[in-house]
């Protein structure tokens, strides 16, 4: 496999520092304030995702990409108004059913695309409501949703730090030619690291803390991939133009969608 030369000057670095913070205090705010607040800024994001998330399924007719864009937003924010209410499990059960209405739906719109659609629930309406969810369980509260974003924030920018100055084989070419192995291991590393302090800090125990942060940084890099496949496949750079330096939303969150939902299903087992 061919290496990678090490990149250490991004010109847009300027705007991915300042965009990253002013994203970083938004987060943390609206986590720290909970309940509504936190919900609107879910549902926000949410909103945006999809609309990204219909984007990237390429040339669609309107009412294809509608059942794209609808699906997670109306199945999300019903979730979301449930678990407001303190309704954790009829959250679940829209969750569990609005995938097989919305492909349902999907299939007797004319070239519509039922699996997709489906799939927009778990991919971006799950981990809102996980999110909110985590929050508002009183086992779990704000600092368990700090710390997941503590975690996830440390896997992208130690994977994108390391990346750029060591350089080295390719993580996978043929999806995102820019993330590398070195960038996979120092993300993951620092997760480890950050992720069991952090735990300690919470009460639990290190050795734990950084397995469940290695379990969530994987997770994260993999929802990376992932979205970096949706965007090869219709070959665009970036799944948006709304965040300087970062591209779209779903850039900025992609990792953060998976390790959310991992993290909920884990504590929901295990409590």
């Amino acid at each position: 496999m061919a290496l990678a030369p090490a990149e250490t000057r991004d010109p847009a670095l300027g705007q991915r520092i300042a965009s990253g913070l002013v994203l970083a205090i938004l987060a943390c705010a609206s986590v720290l304030a909970g309940g509504i607040w936190l919900a609107g800024a879910l549902f926000l994001v949410l909103v945006l995702a999809a609309r990204e998330w219909a984007r990237l399924a390429g040339p669609l007719s309107e009412a294809a990409r509608a059942c794209l864009l609808l699906a997670p937003v109306l199945a999300g924010g019903a979730a979301l108004a449930a678990l407001t209410e303190g309704h954790a499990g009829l959250a679940l059960l829209v969750l569990v059913t609005a995938p097989l209405l919305a492909a349902g739906i999907a299939a007797l719109v004319p070239h519509g695309r039922p699996h997709r659609t489906a799939a927009g629930i778990p991919y971006l309406a799950a981990p809102c409501a996980s999110l909110l969810w985590l929050r508002e369980d009183p086992r779990f509260g704000a600092e368990v949703v700090l710390w997941l974003l503590l975690v996830v924030a440390a896997t992208d920018t130690a994977a994108y730090a390391v990346g750029r100055l060591i350089g080295g084989a390719r993580l996978a070419p043929r999806i995102s030619p820019g993330k590398t192995w070195a960038g996979f291991a120092g993300g993951t590393a620092l997760a480890i690291l950050l992720g069991g302090a952090g735990g300690v800090a919470l009460g639990w125990s290190f050795p734990l803390a950084a397995l469940l942060a290695c379990m969530l940084a994987l997770s994260a890099q993999g929802g990376d991939l992932f979205e970096s496949w949706l965007k090869r496949r219709i070959g665009v750079k970036d799944s948006g133009a709304l965040l300087p330096g970062h591209g779209g939303i779903l850039d900025r969150i992609d990792g953060l969608l998976v390790a959310a939902l991992l993290l909920a299903l884990l504590l929901a087992i295990s409590a």
